[in-house]
């Protein structure tokens, strides 16, 4: 198995002076969100590459870990993704790795261990909104990246939460459709008065 570091494709070394472009993220409601992706077939070429840039410039537009194609209009399999240390650390714990900026196409993911735990999430196709949602552990996950080059990698934790979520829009499915209990389904700016509820009602 390729290791982590080995397998980088850093999406900044397909862009071209000048020719990014940022694009509009889809909301939910938006058929297209809906759709199944279809698989890209090397050799990628400009085409492909030149989406991969646009991606990265509308994910830097906005902030956000990572983005799938079909989030900008896209029915294509390919998402990218990247975690900075502090974010995965604030995740995981101070000894977990930051991932680094990754373009996987054509993914599958393969849960290895049957633990599920909740976490929260939130959606650049749906702002505003958090969830609790339940996502395996540890998974591994196989793909292409940009060079044609096999990826397989083992991941857990927040890593593999951020996976398991971009590759959900690449089967038409959004996270709120994830949850278990819609109780937990809150706008950002109530999350912190939420969970001291929460932390409230177990105390008495």
């Amino acid at each position: 198995m390729n290791s982590l570091n080995k397998r980088v494709n850093n999406i900044k070394d397909t862009k071209k002076e000048g020719s990014m472009a940022i694009r509009d993220i889809l909301k939910m409601g938006n058929p297209l969100l809906r759709e199944v992706a279809a698989p890209i077939h090397p050799p990628f070429g400009d085409e492909i590459e030149q989406l991969v840039a646009d991606m990265q410039d509308s994910l830097a537009a906005v902030g956000g870990v990572g983005l799938a194609a079909p989030q900008i209009g896209v029915s294509k399999s390919l998402v990218i993704f990247e975690v900075p240390e502090e974010r995965v650390q604030r995740e995981d714990g101070e000894m977990a790795e930051s991932v680094p900026a990754t373009i996987l196409i054509n993914p599958v993911i393969e849960p290895l261990s049957d633990d599920i735990e909740l976490g929260w999430e939130g959606c650049l196709s749906v702002p505003g909104l958090r969830g609790l949602v339940p996502r395996h552990t540890h998974i591994r996950y196989r793909g292409l990246g940009i060079d044609g080059g096999a990826i397989d990698v083992e991941a857990r934790g927040f890593h593999a939460r951020v996976v398991q979520h971009e590759c959900d829009h690449l089967f038409g499915i959004l996270y709120p459709e994830r949850m278990t209990d819609m109780r937990y389904l809150v706008y950002e700016s109530e999350v912190e008065a939420f969970m001291e509820g929460l932390r409230t009602s177990a105390a008495e």
